[in-house]
């Protein structure tokens, strides 16, 4: 079952369809410019034409998103409008399409894809996920059981949010070298550690494309693994929640 998946970011909505069963891509990944301002009624209309670009392609459709969800309502709002606040998502999707739809956390997304068909295959136990970029995003699992809406790039670290601390987008501002950088990322699984005791780490970004200069820096008594789906996984998780409807 080919399954329709969407993850929508600052400047664009990515969208392919996706094997629910294996979480294999079904055609290379198509990208959509973000419209501004990024209202509910513009981000709509843009799914109804990556809809439409896909007339094969029947069934739920997964829609990952940057905000916290809950019941299916947008709580937050990050590099889209405001207005979102206090959207259903999956019914926007709904109306936009005619079908039903699945709307999580693009974080969340992400990690749910590297823990069925990534790095996290077959890890039972505490996974967390962690995805370095303008921010950090967060997802953790127990036993592959999603808890939903974790931010745990916020949390304090010497005074300041984790993320403005040890983000990608922190190490590009501060000129830091990659040991300089490796540090303060290994202050957050530290605290990570402390608090969740995980199995396994998996880390993401754009920034794990350079995994050969910081990853052997890393440390922590938890295992460390790059994130393998890139920038597919939040697209291929989207899909992979659809199926779970």
């Amino acid at each position: 079952m080919r399954l329709l998946g969407i993850d929508t970011g600052g400047s664009s909505l990515k969208a392919a369809p996706v094997d629910a069963t294996t979480g294999a891509l079904a055609s290379d990944i198509v990208s959509f410019p973000t419209p501004s301002p990024a209202t509910p009624t513009a981000i709509g209309s843009v799914v109804r034409q990556i809809a439409a670009a896909y007339p094969g392609v029947t069934g739920p459709i997964g829609f990952a998103f940057p905000s916290v969800v809950k019941a299916g309502v947008a709580c937050t709002a990050a590099n889209v409008d405001k207005s979102w606040i206090g959207t259903d998502g999956a019914r926007l999707v709904r109306d936009a399409t005619g079908r039903p739809a699945a709307f999580l956390n693009d974080a969340d997304a992400a990690g749910l894809a590297e823990l069925r068909v990534g790095a996290g295959r077959g890890q039972d136990g505490t996974v967390i996920m962690l995805t370095f970029g303008t921010g950090i995003g967060s997802a953790i699992f127990h036993d592959g059981h999603l808890l939903p809406n974790t931010e745990f790039g916020h949390m304090e670290i010497r005074g300041m949010e984790a993320e403005h601390r040890a983000a990608a987008r922190i190490r590009t501002i501060d000129q830091l070298s990659w040991e300089e950088w490796a540090r303060r990322v290994n202050e957050v699984l530290a605290r990570m550690h402390a608090l969740f005791w995980p199995d396994l780490f998996i880390l993401g970004g754009g920034v794990t494309e350079n995994w050969a200069s910081f990853g052997p820096l890393l440390e922590s008594p938890t295992r460390i693994v790059p994130a393998e789906l890139g920038n597919t996984a939040g697209v291929v998780g989207a899909a992979l929640a659809a199926a779970e409807l």
